[in-house]
């Protein structure tokens, strides 16, 4: 009886797994971004939000992302010269949603931004994590990259930028179980 259930288990497990599918993801989008009323509480960061919208192999969608950078120049070996400093991403989180009503939560879990002073603008990489989902997106996972290139179009008082238009993609991937539809 025992041996009976055991196999009955690592049966469902291997069907369950054949049900498992793993599709590639491929946005592109754009927006903006500037500082946000959210603080999310992150010893020496600046948070910031974003705004954008696109459309890709997931459908047609809109992102609002929460983060918190750091706002001391940090070392980064893909960010480098006399006219590039570095401020990597430490916590924040986003929301995708399709046009379908469908929602996708993500945790940002690395990146930064990489501002090239001479060319006026930043290159910035950050990777997502996939935690949650509803309608036809409830039970996924995976992750995403998400890559953008930000420019300036407003200055404060003082010069600073203090709003930017984004313009980029997301690439990654998404597994869903038996039971979900993309």
């Amino acid at each position: 009886m025992k041996h009976t259930a055991i196999v009955a288990l690592m049966l469902g497990m291997s069907v369950a797994g054949v049900y498992a599918q793993e599709s590639p993801v491929q946005m592109t989008f754009s927006g903006d971004a500037s500082a946000s009323t959210i603080d999310l509480k992150q010893p020496g960061t600046n948070t910031s939000e974003e705004n954008l919208a696109g459309n890709g192999s997931l459908g047609q969608f809109t992102f609002r992302l929460v983060k918190a950078s750091t706002t001391a120049p940090q070392p980064s070996s893909n960010c480098s010269g006399p006219t590039k400093l570095f401020f990597a991403n430490v916590a924040g989180g986003g929301l995708f949603r399709f046009q379908d009503g469908s929602l996708l939560n993500v945790i940002l879990t690395g990146g930064g931004d990489c501002i090239d002073f001479v060319a006026g603008e930043a290159h910035c990489t950050m990777s997502f994590q996939i935690v949650g989902g509803t309608g036809r997106l409830q039970g996924v996972s995976g992750v995403l990259t998400l890559t953008e290139t930000a420019r300036p179009i407003l200055a404060d008082a003082f010069n600073n930028p203090v709003f930017f238009t984004e313009t980029g993609e997301l690439a990654g991937t998404v597994s869903r179980g038996g039971n979900s539809r993309p």
